[in-house]
């Protein structure tokens, strides 16, 4: 039976530089196709970074930074944290070297998946970030679909997205998996390892926020049991198995970054509820939309 170890990865435990977080596809065993790294600037800094057999995002978590790549100068506007708004989002193709720069400082996620196309070089706005609310009652929450597949399509297998959970709430809810090829005519489901990555609503005071996090096996032969508490900075991977749900302490949004590609030639995101859990969704729009997130989407 694997263990949260293998799989939560506290903040930091992975940091190395000026990089909080560094997960790398093909540097760990299991973990072939996604990768995160949070780079943290000073004010004044800039890191110079080789997407080497990646294609990749880049997310402002904090702060505002320009990107030079291709010979071109990208302002990504940024924005005070992560529960504020969306943010500007960069993609460049795989093989750039580009240069990250910050005159306020700031603290930038590189979403990566492994990739061969050359696409261009795309820069998404804040205010194109199409914004979703899913679910109902206590398991509403929004999601920021900047890198989804029907939003942004020019790019090979990468699949990025955030989403904020109010305090209370419930995500990843109902549990669900994507970690086998399925395609009957009645039913589709994608092969995808998925990175989560937390951030916590500190408490007025000042104290840590925390939440959970599950994923429990799909398979017999592919044993996985996680349960864990997480806390701003955390990193979660799901190389398969049902994830979710994932609730967010009272009084703490919880946010995640997810980070998702896969082995298929199709990029697709296609998923398939827990049968215990689907129910659920046939109780959300009776519930209503939680009113803290009420007039949100776009």
């Amino acid at each position: 039976m694997t263990t949260n170890e293998q799989f939560h990865l506290p903040a930091g435990s992975t940091g190395r530089g000026s990089y909080e977080t560094i997960i790398d596809p093909g540097a760990r065993e299991g973990w072939v196709h996604t990768g995160l790294r949070v780079l943290a600037l000073a004010p004044g800094d800039s890191e110079v970074v080789t997407a080497n057999g990646v294609e990749a995002m880049i997310v402002p978590l904090n702060g505002g930074c320009e990107v030079s790549v291709g010979g071109e100068t990208h302002a990504l506007r940024g924005r005070e944290d992560v529960f504020a708004s969306a943010t500007d989002v960069l993609y460049v193709p795989v093989g750039s070297q580009l240069t990250i720069a910050s005159a306020g400082g700031g603290r930038f996620a590189l979403a990566t998946a492994v990739a061969t196309g050359n696409h261009p070089v795309a820069l998404i706005r804040a205010e194109d970030v199409p914004v979703e609310i899913r679910g109902g009652g206590t398991m509403t929450r929004k999601v920021r679909n900047f890198g989804t597949v029907g939003v942004f399509d020019q790019m090979d297998s990468l699949i990025a997205c955030e989403v904020i959970t109010p305090g209370g709430n419930w995500s990843s809810y109902p549990a669900h998996k994507h970690d086998e090829t399925i395609d009957d005519g009645e039913h589709r489901e994608s092969e995808l390892e998925e990175i989560y990555y937390y951030e916590i609503q500190p408490a007025p005071g000042g104290t840590p926020g925390f939440g959970f996090h599950q994923t429990t096996a799909s398979d017999d032969d592919k044993p996985i049991d996680v349960l864990t508490e997480v806390r701003s900075g955390d990193a979660v991977l799901v190389p398969h198995g049902w994830h979710g749900p994932c609730a967010a302490a009272p009084g703490h949004d919880m946010y995640y970054l997810n980070v998702m590609a896969g082995p298929e030639a199709e990029r697709a995101w296609n998923i398939t509820d827990h049968p215990e859990q689907t129910w659920v969704r046939g109780t959300w729009e009776t519930a209503g939309i939680d009113p803290r997130l009420e007039g949100e989407t776009r």
